[in-house]
């Protein structure tokens, strides 16, 4: 991509957020690095994940959620951390999984301003139909895929509501 559309957008940091970091939001960060660099703006679009849950820290997602990503072309190499009141002034936009995470990051949020960064991934969706992205954890290889269906999904509309300055 030239310079001339990399002029267009403005730099964006953007911050997925789940439970424990080791399924759904290093998956979409996995994703959403995929489609940046796809299209040329991975110097414009920085990406992270980190969890209201802190029990994982420093570990690689799970196994099982790497290995499905994998076969999609999303190489996860993540490592778990748990979000932080820092984490509101270093990210332009800040995206939960489910409706616990939501109310977790309004907890965590040091001002209304800090509070008006935050999204849901289902809130980008295009395509799929949800409420939140189910945690695959203790489902087997069908609600791995059915997590990774719904993040394709909202990360194409998230980065549609960037190009389209919505964001």
């Amino acid at each position: 991509m030239n310079s001339d559309k990399q002029s267009t957008i403005k730099p964006t940091r953007i911050l997925f957020v789940c439970l424990g970091n080791i399924c759904r939001s290093p998956a979409a960060d996995g994703i959403m690095h995929h489609k940046v660099f796809e299209i040329g703006l991975k110097d414009v679009i920085s990406i992270d994940s980190a969890g209201t849950y802190g029990g994982h820290s420093g570990e690689l997602p799970d196994a099982r959620m790497r290995q499905h990503a994998l076969k999609r072309g999303y190489n996860l190499t993540h490592h778990s951390r748990k979000v932080t009141s820092s984490d509101f002034d270093r990210f332009d936009i800040i995206v939960a999984m489910d409706d616990y995470n939501f109310q977790d990051l309004f907890r965590l949020a040091p001002s209304v301003d800090a509070e008006k960064k935050i999204f849901r991934m289902t809130d980008f969706l295009t395509k799929i139909s949800a409420d939140h992205v189910p945690d695959p954890y203790y489902d087997g290889a069908s609600g791995f895929e059915r997590v990774l269906d719904i993040l394709e999904d909202a990360c194409e509309g998230l980065l549609q509501s960037i190009k389209q300055r919505k964001l």
